[in-house]
């Protein structure tokens, strides 16, 4: 550790002393109309190389600039270019404010307006997917558009079901999946009806999804991070949008409490949205066809935000949400959860200086409760509670940038189960887990190779466990327009699923934090029939991706990765507990008595995305192979047993086409279509009378009534029919001011009525479909 901070001494010092012969420039770049930072954005100086991209908080910093005189170019697609006439001096840090006109109109012809071009050539963008609210609107939407609908069309994303349905991102569980909002953790982001997550779209900043190879900043997930920002409301005026649909409503409204103008001064702005699903009322009327006594998803969602913004870009934010959801399904489930937050986070800017400073500070609150109505002994709940803390400081030298921070988490769980075995798995834990990391960006001069190692060392001190993690990204530009990139690295955590993964219709979506070592199997057997010794709950992996991208023809663009995720311990619940763990069944083998077990897994893909985008037409395409593999081995048998998980679908195609038409571009279709292969289940061998003694000594097995139960055959055997599906959407816009628009948005999910399975109920045989064709109707007003 020593010389890493000799290393880092010395670096600091070499950049300090460079920088008193250059100068600096750095600033805050913003939305005219609403004072949103305007993220994503060229800012350089004509003529040369030296030049920046405004970060998610509009802030650029450009270092090392020679003394001399320079004409500013402010570039975007959606903004008016913004030029100006800028003197550099040595050692001097100059701050600077720009106010972006919304349009696109005032161009300069000799200019390359590119900001995608430029992310493309100095970051490494391995398998990450950058989400805004526009790309979002581009998706046929049930409803108000939906960041759920726009996740299942991403590469090496599966999506179990429109009902009870879970995200699966290259092969990693819901669990592996951290979701982050403003920093604060969202232990359950998607409501019970698959097609709609608790985000407003409204509100959305940005979102990025880290699918693998993620960098050190993010920990405590082995599979994937999904990254979630929301705006800060409307700075100038008071603003908002009113909407109904056939499924639900939504309202949001921001504005200023102290109102920002183009001469400085520090804003406060407030942003606050509701929306509530009132599709069981809705659906007897309209969706009697699907179910008689209507469709069973009821939800609310409410967020609420306050920012302060200075001058100079620094910027503190409080914020809190109440995410809810029930849903009851009269035969199999009923069940409800919610999620409460709040937080804090901050920017600060120092002035005369290239180092930015982040932080947050949060509370998140996760319950639920399961029922199984068919069988009564067949009941869970779980609860979760977190505070995380964390601080990021990034130092600008030139195309390169230093950062580091830490973090830290106090995590609380509950959990309680009682198996259709009539055993009870009960248990409560508290971790605390602290981290810290560095990451380095190099930037050659020519802009052909770009390299991102890092760094993360991970301490779940309550468990007495360290976990050095190190990762890396690095991308080779052959040209422009051919782009090579790669990434891997080590990941652990501590948290694992209350439910197991092998449930086809897994409607119980808890978690459990860390088990003690004595509720987990003690040896386990590996891929390779190897006994392998437990000795800790941290489950950790390695990944790996590589792949290339393309831009052809101007306006095309392909992108190919292939990938491996390797987890070599995952917790999962012990479905065949049958015994208690006690002195008296000492001697049975811990597959029958453990709470937990252990398993292996991997998932291999590749994935490849087509994308052509030209003023009025959007096309998509997406093409997945993934191979996902389990293995559990019994200790007692010698024999590890090699299974699909039930997630694992062999192909997936998603395509998705946009068009705009009309003088102002006031119409818009749109169309999605999905196919899948069919996802692996356990076929029933037979049936038997299961009955339950519960230790009495006089029961009588020959009168007693017990409850009928199956004999499953090989686990995950058998293969579900293949699932199709084709969306559509048409949207009208009428402007009826420059402050007032009425938007129609109309369509139908599944248009051609696919009857695409759900479940089949193993004791009655009856077929449980997924949702037939919905046509829907959505009605906004934004003012």
């Amino acid at each position: 550790m020593s010389k890493i901070k000799i290393f880092i001494f010395l670096f600091l010092v070499s950049a300090f002393c460079f920088s008193q012969t250059t100068g600096s420039l750095k600033g805050i770049l913003r939305d005219k109309s609403n004072g949103e930072p305007v993220p994503f954005t060229n800012v350089y100086f004509k003529g040369t190389s030296i030049g920046a991209s405004t970060d998610l908080n509009g802030l650029f910093s450009i270092t090392r600039i020679p003394p001399g005189k320079y004409t500013l170019l402010v570039t975007s697609f959606e903004y008016d270019t913004i030029q100006e006439t800028i003197e550099i001096k040595a050692g001097d840090v100059i701050n600077k404010k720009f106010f972006a006109t919304k349009g696109g109109v005032k161009k300069l012809d000799e200019i390359e307006v590119s900001t995608t071009s430029v992310e493309k050539l100095e970051n490494t963008t391995v398998a990450v997917q950058k989400i805004d609210p526009i790309m979002i609107s581009k998706l046929p939407s049930v409803g108000e558009p939906d960041i759920a609908q726009y996740l299942q069309v991403l590469p090496g994303v599966v999506f179990t079901g429109d009902q009870g349905g879970q995200l699966y991102i290259r092969g990693g569980l819901p669990v592996q999946n951290k979701v982050l909002l403003d920093g604060l953790i969202v232990y359950n982001p998607f409501h019970s009806i698959g097609l709609f997550s608790v985000f407003d779209n409204d509100i959305m900043k940005n979102a990025n999804v880290y699918s693998a190879g993620f960098g050190a900043e993010y920990g405590g997930r082995t599979s994937s991070i999904m990254d979630i920002t929301t705006r800060d409301g409307n700075k100038r005026r008071t603003s908002g949008k009113i909407s109904a649909s056939t499924f639900g409503a939504k309202f949001s409204l921001e504005g200023p409490l102290v109102k920002l103008k183009e001469d400085g001064n520090t804003s406060v702005s407030y942003l606050v949205s509701a929306k509530h699903s009132y599709l069981p009322q809705t659906s007897k009327l309209l969706y009697s066809y699907a179910n008689p006594n209507g469709l069973p998803f009821n939800y609310t969602d409410v967020y609420g935000k306050v920012a302060v913004n200075s001058t100079n870009g620094s910027k503190f934010s409080v914020f809190g949400f109440s995410f809810n959801d029930k849903v009851n399904y009269s035969d199999i489930a009923s069940f409800a959860w919610s999620n409460i937050g709040a937080g804090s986070n901050f920017v600060l800017v120092p002035v005369g200086s290239n180092l930015m400073i982040e932080g947050v500070f949060a509370f998140s609150q996760y319950k639920i409760n399961f029922l199984n109505p068919s069988l009564e002994t067949d009941s869970k709940n779980s609860t979760v509670k977190s505070v995380n803390t964390g601080f990021n400081f990034v130092k600008f030298i030139g195309r390169q940038e230093l950062r580091y921070g830490f973090e830290g988490i106090i995590t609380t769980s509950n959990f309680e189960l009682q198996n259709p075995y009539y055993a009870t798995i009960s248990l409560g834990r508290s971790t605390i887990d602290a981290a810290g990391f560095i990451k380095y960006k190099f930037v050659d001069k020519g802009k052909r190779l770009v390299f991102e190692p890092s760094f993360r060392l991970q301490n779940y001190a309550t468990l007495g466990v360290v976990s050095p993690e190190p990762r890396a990204s690095l991308k080779i530009n052959i040209t422009k327009k051919i782009r090579f990139k790669g990434a891997g690295g080590l990941y652990s955590q501590s948290m694992m699923s209350a439910s197991s993964d092998r449930d086809v219709v897994n409607l119980f979506y808890g978690f459990i934090n860390a088990p003690a070592n004595e509720d987990i199997s003690k040896t386990y057997l590996d891929n390779k029939a190897q006994v392998q010794t437990v000795s800790s709950s941290v489950q950790k992996a390695t990944h790996i991706v590589g792949g290339f991208e393309f831009d052809f023809l101007k306006y095309f663009e392909l992108n190919v990765e292939v990938y491996q995720k390797f987890f070599n311990q995952i917790i999962n619940t012990n479905r065949d507990k049958i015994f208690d763990d006690n002195a008296v069944n000492d001697y049975r083998p811990d597959e029958y008595k453990k709470n937990f077990i252990i398993e292996q897994g991997r998932a291999r893909g590749f994935d490849v995305v087509l994308k052509y985008d030209r003023k009025r037409f959007y096309f998509w395409a997406v093409y997945s192979l993934t191979f996902n593999d389990r293995w559990a081995g019994n200790n007692n048998s010698g024999v590890v047993l090699n299974y699909p998980p039930t997630f694992d679908r062999r192909h997936n195609v998603n395509l998705v086409t946009s068009y705009a038409f009309g003088k102002k571009k006031n119409y818009e279709f749109n169309v999605r279509w999905n196919l899948g292969t069919g996802f692996p289940f356990t076929q029933t061998q037979g049936f038997i009378n299961q009955i339950n003694p519960q230790g009495n000594v006089n029961y009588n097995f020959n009168t007693a009534n017990g409850n009928l139960n199956y004999i499953p055959s090989t686990l995950n055997g058998g293969r579900l029919p293949d699932y199709h599906r084709l969306d559509i959407g048409i949207k009208y816009k009428y402007r009826y001011s420059e402050k007032i628009l009425f938007e129609v948005n109309a369509g139908a999910t599944n248009i051609y009525n696919r009857q695409n399975i759900f479940y089949v109920d193993r004791f009655t045989f009856k077929r449980i479909n997924q949702l037939p064709i919905m046509p829907n109707v959505n009605l906004s007003l934004t003012f």
